[in-house]
């Protein structure tokens, strides 16, 4: 596919579990003909068990995914410097949201303390897209592409995830944000809905931006 003009250097997808973050990095990244950076979170052993029974494994499920994330921040900065642009699924500040989501008090003071010890200095993206969808979306599409980790998740945690999300996004000033508003956007079958965002995306130069397709609520 060939190249897009005016592409930022570092682009991340970001937002809750189901909202197709994944999804969007894959195209992005095909229609820059760059590299794609993914969490991998199948990778995490831990990840099964964490969601049968969250507060039995969720202070290994987070350090994995800590350990994981700084190696790939990590690789990322040591990148081959003729392909800059590179597009990924996940900020790294978002290991801190889940953590604080998903650990105790004292698990917490550990997991900040490890953090504090790997000195983790993550690029700082050019562009951050940031997927909303409201929880009953967000359930369908995960039962849709049908994860057998992810059969017993719940609207409660769904509801607490995209909450802190909120949160956080709402804060959110390093870099130029575009908000997507995804519960209707078809990314994947609709071409139209997919070439309105890259428009979207080759204009934001900095600050906080809107996406919100034609008959989507925001």
């Amino acid at each position: 596919m060939k190249s897009i003009e005016n592409k930022p250097g570092f682009i991340v997808v970001e937002g809750p579990v189901g909202v197709g973050k994944t999804t969007l990095a894959k195209r992005l990244a095909e229609s820059f003909n760059t590299d794609l950076l993914l969490e991998g979170a199948d990778e995490n052993p831990f990840l099964n068990k964490f969601y049968e029974n969250k507060k039995n494994v969720a202070f290994q499920t987070q350090l994995f995914f800590l350990f994981q994330r700084a190696q790939q921040m990590q690789d990322l900065r040591q990148a081959d410097m003729f392909r800059p642009v590179h597009v990924a699924d996940f900020i790294m500040e978002k290991d801190r949201l889940f953590a604080e989501l998903t650990l105790d008090d004292e698990e917490f003071k550990l997991y900040q303390q490890v953090y504090q010890h790997l000195t983790i200095d993550a690029p700082v993206p050019d562009l951050v897209i940031y997927l909303q969808a409201p929880v009953d979306v967000l359930l369908k599409r995960i039962s849709h592409r049908g994860r057998d980790y992810e059969r017993s998740m719940n609207s409660r945690y769904l509801s607490r995830l995209n909450d802190s999300y909120a949160r956080f996004f709402h804060n959110y000033t390093q870099s130029p944000l575009l908000i997507v508003n995804a519960e209707e956007i078809d990314l994947v079958n609709n071409e139209s809905d997919y070439n309105l965002l890259l428009d979207q995306i080759k204009r934001v130069k900095s600050g906080r931006h809107y996406f919100n397709p034609a008959g989507a609520t925001f």
